[in-house]
């Protein structure tokens, strides 16, 4: 036996010899190195490309070009492999190697080519002629390798029409843009093994049957676009898949049983989509099933108990599902599972004391209803990584932590959790992530202690009772490796004495913790920040402050009274500025507008004065309510293209309606009350006014003329109806935290909004002079919840179409000259909160039922002629109507007019005399109450209320 290993031996010492004498014996064949060095000599390199972007991809990145140099053999050349009897070029691998430019056809002349790697070169562009050349030229290609180039002008379909694909092993192009159709042409290839399309969401998927046997093991098509009613069955025959993902592909209904045929799956990734229903339990018998991810769906109920037939199991995600009641015991006897993920659902109970985990490297159970207390294992199994039980009901005492391998911690809003501070997370030096919300724990928290953990990246820590930033020493504590710190809603101490040191922190919250007086040193000399958030506390001064790094700056709700007319002349890259509710004061700062960087400005609520600039450019958002602006508007708001948000409420300016913001395609938000804008509205003519409006409120000016028709009629958003059940989504930037935030009036009541939903769609148009009839266009308006009219001069009848506003909240129109009754389809308004259709002319009875059972006298007064509840005034078969006093009536009393006329404004002076002697003494008090004092009570809803939260009272608890 040992001489037959021993010849073994020596035959593969003589073969590597000869292989190697063959390798030195055939250099690169001239025409494949000249069309190599031409390939190279057509790009460049992006150098930024290696600052850290791909390290994921890319942990080797390189330049490999560099090493090309002309005249040398290029089967040497870094990425170029030759075959090593022939000396042809057979792969080229030029990944991670920050390519840019066009892919120039030479590289069609390398036609003995196997493998191409290109991947990860996101400069790198296509051309069609080039794609097609390459395919017809190198035919026994066996691994095309694209992800992350530039293929949005190339499409997949020719790539059946090529004899090399029937050679075609792996084909990889994920993130490209590539468009075409997939077909069962291509999934069927008789060898190809591996197919990766994911997120190209231009490539249509069409393969209602798949009647092959292919030998395709590993198939990703997520994020791609699936024609018809298909759905994941549409690939049951192919039984040699391992690998299948297909996330993000709007599937819906129930997962289909017929997966499971694919009895050699060991991935399967279906997250993302729309399916329903239950965890579908056929899953169990893919006995060889190792990742199962099932997220970002709709599935409902139990889990149910058969994790005892998934022994490979290692990783299994459910986030965001609507899972319910406790979590199977057999989940946790899973003795392979490394990672567990059922996040953000609605499972309950407690944990088991015990689990049979041995490799557990991630458990993330936030976002539930578990409750009990924290089980021991959770914080003391010693692979495990990553831990968030956040957002949980836990309770009791939580014990001290013992998994020294953790790289994630999260402990936030367990609201009744208790216990002292654990010190053992001090100990936790692997830590990079630490999110702590301490609301019901006690003692201090020592912050220069956490400078031990010199892994900790990101730092958040909120409602501690007593958060000591001074040192007890004088030592200056560094944080090395931290680039995020949160301190929220804290009480902090010593933080005017800190000295410690944060060389790479780029992002500082700092919110919500009453702080006071100037800005400190140490927040000043930190040059590597980005980001600064200092809201919600009552500093007085900033001083001068480094702006030239930060992108992103809040303080607003805070008492500065800084004169910001030169205020950020420093700030180079500013995209985001939110100085509002503040006494900042001075003119609008010209040099914010010179910057080409900034996007948001928030300056509301503040002191400022004098006339703006005229020179804007790329806004996204512009906030200037509650100041003394005067002036013109500056029309070149109009090349604002990309604005959503422009609120110029509350100020001095004095010009007509700006029409020529009409064709402003994003804005969503538009607030011009307050000021003395005048002139009628002209109703243009165009599909394109205002078309995603969802916020119009010019009210409290001088507008006059009828109401704007075109305007009403082009409100495309507010057609629009949002299930204010489903979770809120927001006008926000999700990029920067940043959210828009408004003043608006609700039933003459002013209220800050500091988040702003697409479902929040209100008109105001009250308060000026507007004339004519209400157009029955309003009804169109199926989104709206507020509309307010009140305050003008309007007449006709309220319009009967108001009835189809089935989401209105609250209705003013209020002080109009309104005739007619009451329709009474504004009965079937059941989310209706807020009316008023006090001082008009309306006649008849008040319609009853359901909301309208709910309204006081005040929604009423002034209004002689309505008749039923809740007046006092009982309705007949003749309804009583306002008349006007005819001659008859003149005549019976011996005076006509003139002498009513004489006698009203000899009394008007004398109570006008009377009335500011009583209101300026404040007595007799009753006749202070009775007419300056009366305040309109909020109407008790009774059991009609309906049960849905307004989005008023959301808004308000904010």
């Amino acid at each position: 036996m040992m001489l037959v290993v021993v010849r073994v031996v020596v035959c593969v010492h003589i073969f590597m010899l000869f292989h190697f004498a063959c390798l030195s014996s055939h250099s690169c064949h001239p025409e494949e190195s000249s069309a190599l060095f031409h390939f190279k000599t057509q790009l460049i390199t992006n150098t930024t490309f290696f600052d850290g972007w791909y390290e994921h991809e890319c942990p080797n990145a390189y330049p490999k070009m560099r090493t090309w140099e002309n005249g040398t053999d290029c089967c040497s050349w870094m990425g170029v492999t030759c075959d090593s009897l022939s000396g042809h070029v057979i792969g080229l691998d030029l990944s991670c190697s920050a390519l840019v430019g066009d892919i120039p056809s030479q590289i069609s002349h390398l036609s003995k080519l196997q493998s191409l790697d290109l991947s990860w070169n996101s400069g790198l562009k296509w051309k069609e002629t080039t794609w097609k050349r390459m395919l017809q030229n190198a035919t026994v290609l066996r691994e095309i390798v694209l992800d992350e180039t530039d293929m949005f002008s190339i499409s997949l379909n020719p790539l059946s029409k090529w004899s090399f694909s029937f050679s075609l092993v792996t084909l990889s192009l994920r993130n490209t843009g590539i468009r075409g159709y997939l077909t069962s042409h291509i999934l069927c290839l008789p060898n190809l093994y591996e197919l990766q399309l994911y997120g190209n969401g231009n490539i249509q998927v069409h393969v209602p049957k798949l009647n092959c046997s292919a030998s395709l093991s590993f198939l990703d098509l997520s994020s791609c676009q699936f024609s018809g009613s298909q759905n994941p069955a549409s690939f049951f025959n192919l039984t040699h898949l391992t690998y299948l993902h297909l996330s993000a592909n709007g599937f819906n209904g129930s997962i289909p049983p017929l997966l499971s045929n694919l009895q050699h799956l060991t991935h399967l990734d279906l997250s993302g989509n729309e399916f329903t229903g239950s965890f579908p339990s056929f899953l169990s018998n893919l006995p060889h099933l190792v990742y199962l991810d099932l997220s970002l769906n709709t599935l409902s109920g139990q889990i149910p108990n058969v994790f005892d037939r998934l022994t490979n199991l290692q990783s299994l995600r459910l986030s965001y599902n609507n899972f319910q009641r406790k979590l199977p015991s057999s989940l946790f006897a899973l003795i392979q599972l490394s990672s567990l993920d059922c996040s953000y659902n609605e499972i309950e109970g407690p944990l088991p004391d015990k689990v049979a985990f041995l490799n557990l490297t991630t458990l993330d159970l936030r976002g539930n209803l578990l409750n009990g207390t924290i089980p021991q294992w959770t914080l003391s199994l010693k692979s495990l990584k990553y831990l968030d039980l956040s957002n949980n009901r836990f309770r009791g005492h939580i014990r001290e932590i013992t998994s020294y391998s953790l790289e994630y911690l999260g402990l936030c809003n367990i609201n009744e959790l208790q216990g002292n501070f654990l010190e053992s997370i001090f100990h936790l030096v692997n830590l990079t992530h630490l999110y702590l919300c301490l609301d019901n724990w006690s003692g201090i928290v020592h912050f220069p202690l956490f400078s031990k953990l010199q892994n900790l990246e990101y730092l958040y820590l909120s409602g501690c009772t007593s958060l000591l930033l001074q040192s007890e020493t004088s030592v200056n504590h560094t944080f090395s490796n931290l680039w995020a710190l949160q301190l929220l809603s804290s009480n902090i101490t010593g933080w005017l004495e800190f000295s410690g040191k944060f060389p790479n922190l780029e992002y500082l919250q700092l919110s919500n913790n009453s702080l006071q007086g100037k800005v400190p040193e140490w927040i000043h000399g930190m040059d590597s920040l980005t980001y600064l958030n200092l809201s919600h506390n009552n500093f007085t001064l900033m001083d001068h402050f480094p702006w030239y790094q930060l992108d992103f700056l809040d303080l607003s709700f805070n008492s500065m009274a800084d004169d910001i007319s030169s205020f950020f002349c420093n700030a180079t890259f500013l995209e985001i500025i939110n100085l509002s509710h503040n006494n900042f004061t001075g003119t609008f700062p010209q040099c914010l507008v010179n910057g080409s960087f900034l996007k948001d400005l928030d300056l509301q609520m503040n002191k400022l004065h004098g006339t703006l600039p005229d020179t804007f450019l790329d806004l996204t958002t512009l906030n200037l309510n509650g100041n003394n602006f005067e002036g013109l508007l500056p029309k070149s708001l109009s090349k604002c293209s990309g604005i959503v948000d422009l609120d110029l409420g509350n100020n001095q300016f004095e010009d007509t309606f700006p029409n020529w913001l009409q064709n402003l395609s994003d804005l969503k938000i538009l607030v011009l009350r307050g000021n003395k804008l005048y002139g009628q509205i002209a109703n243009l003519k165009s599909e394109k006014i205002f078309a995603s409006l969802i916020i119009f409120d010019i009210s409290c000016n001088n507008f006059s003329g009828s109401l704007p028709k075109a305007y009403i009629q082009n409100f495309r958003a507010m057609k629009i109806v949002h299930d204010v059940q489903s979770p809120l989504s927001y006008i926000i930037d999700a990029r920067t935290e940043y959210d828009s935030s408004m003043v608006a009036t609700i039933k003459r009541v002013s209220l800050t909004f500091t988040k702003i939903p697409y479902a929040f769609a209100i008109i105001d148009l009250s308060e000026n002079k507007f004339e004519g009839e209400i157009p029955d266009d309003f009804g169109e308006l199926h989104g709206l919840i507020g509309l307010n009219l009140s305050h003008n001069r309007l007449v006709g009848p309220i319009p009967h179409s108001l009835g189809n506003l089935t989401n209105l909240e609250s209705l003013d129109l209020s002080s109009n000259m309104l005739t007619g009754d009451i329709p009474t389809e504004l009965a079937n308004l059941n989310f209706l909160e807020v009316l008023s259709l006090s001082q008009n002319q309306l006649v008849g009875p008040i319609p009853r039922g359901k909301q309208f059972d709910t309204f006081s006298n005040d929604s009423y007064e002034g209004n002689m002629g309505l008749c039923g509840f809740p007046l006092s005034i009982q309705c007949n078969n003749n309804v009583p109507l306002q008349q006007c006093p005819s001659s008859e009536a003149e005549d019976k009393f011996g005076f006509g007019w003139k002498p009513v006329a004489i006698g009203y404004a000899f009394g008007m002076v004398l109570g006008i005399g009377l009335g500011f002697c009583v209101f300026s003494i404040g007595k007799p008090e009753w006749l202070v109450v009775l007419f300056g004092g009366k305040r309109t009570k909020r109407r008790s809803c009774g059991n009609r209320r309906r049960a849905r939260t307004t989005l008023f009272q959301l808004f308000v608890a904010m």
